[in-house]
């Protein structure tokens, strides 16, 4: 280690020195990683302004403007209800960030994210909500020294951080969450059903499973399976109403509560938590997993589902958006594979083990079973 660390030393001192990033600029053989890192710091200071870019092709609709084929400025202007002037300045900013391309005749189609976004909901809402994460980041010294009096995400979110009391929520206070939720689950039930073969299963419990979109996949994928939805009552008065307009009323049962003072109901053989452990902080997640493990017969398994910590590819997944995402919203924090292996263990599951899928970045899946 001490050479590593006295070569790390030397490159810091050579990366902070104006003349020696004058000289890499110039030298062959230094020329494209001093470019390509200059890019990088740069794509850091601007992020936010790409973001913007972003939300306003999305807000504007301007993706979907182009489904059919190039448009020229003036009839995306039009569109758009901006002047030509303006509406050109945001089309060359998409251009540049792929989400367009340039065409013959001056016009412009899409380009290949924003082939990408078109007519993916979940990531659209995604991007429509983020304002929201915004503000509360317009301080991030404040919201890490935890100034701030109340954030927009800890209202948005209305039981993070409030263990015990999400059965007090109103309808209306989960409705927009919910919503969100739904909208969002399409990627990530896609993901875990082609992980794992739920077809093994008789009956499965989804715990904290919102508006029911995750079963509503699954039983499409899984036609033999009994599937059943916990949640608190607001939300869970919303699945039963989604479950029984997709026609899976016969199939389905949905059970109110909550999981922080509740006991879970019996007989599912899989339960799954998608998109939940982390949402919360550690004593709720002990407490959750000790749940499970007491609803669950032996040799019955838990899946568990969502981004984590350290994944190969995805580090600033974890670590910069969710470490920054679930202060705000005052609970909870992405975790590695190994901190959940250890709390699994410690509620009294065996045999965890990490299940490939096939865009890691959107969600990790991990199983474990109830021994005998």
């Amino acid at each position: 280690m001490g050479i590593i660390d006295g070569w790390l030393r030397r490159r810091d001192r050579w990366l902070a020195s104006a003349a020696f990033r004058s000289w890499a600029a110039r030298f062959p053989l230094t020329r494209p990683l001093a470019r390509r890192r200059a890019r990088q710091l740069f794509d850091l200071c601007a992020g936010f302004t790409y973001t913007q870019v972003l939300l306003a092709c999305v807000r504007l609709d301007l993706f979907e403007q182009l489904a059919d084929g190039p448009r020229t400025l003036q009839e995306i202007a039009s569109g758009c209800r901006l002047e030509p002037a303006a509406a050109s300045r945001l089309l060359e900013a998409a251009v540049s960030l792929r989400l367009l391309q340039r065409w013959d005749g001056g016009s412009y189609r899409l380009g290949e994210l924003g082939a990408t976004l078109l007519g993916n909901e979940g990531v659209l809402a995604m991007i429509r909500h983020h304002p929201v994460l915004y503000r509360d980041l317009v301080d991030p010294i404040a919201l890490l020294r935890g100034e701030l009096p109340a954030t927009e995400l800890g209202r948005f979110w209305g039981y993070a951080g409030r263990p015990g009391e999400g059965s007090a929520l109103e309808p209306a206070a989960v409705a927009a969450y919910s919503e969100l939720m739904a909208a969002s689950q399409s990627l990530i039930a896609e993901q875990v059903i082609g992980a794992y073969r739920f077809a093994r299963h008789r009956l499965i419990l989804d715990v904290g499973g919102g508006e029911g979109a995750f079963l509503q996949a699954l039983a499409s994928a899984v036609p033999g399976l009994r599937l059943e939805l916990f949640d608190l009552p607001g939300v869970a008065d919303r699945a039963r109403q989604r479950l029984a307009a997709a026609g899976l009323a016969d199939r389905t049962s949905v059970h109110s509560g909550d999981f922080a003072r509740d006991p879970l109901p019996v007989g599912a053989d899989l339960i799954t938590l998608v998109r939940v452990l982390h949402d919360h902080d550690e004593p709720l997640v002990r407490g959750l997993l000790r749940a499970v493990h007491t609803a669950l017969p032996v040799g019955g398994r838990v899946l568990i589902a969502e981004p984590l910590a350290g994944s190969s590819g995805a580090e600033t997944v974890g670590a910069a958006y969710f470490g920054m995402y679930l202060l705000a919203m005052g609970s909870g924090r992405a975790r590695t594979h190994d901190e959940l292996r250890a709390l699994l263990g410690s509620a009294g599951f065996t045999k965890v083990r990490a299940l490939k899928t096939a865009i890691p970045l959107q969600t990790s899946v991990l199983i474990a079973e109830k021994p005998g």
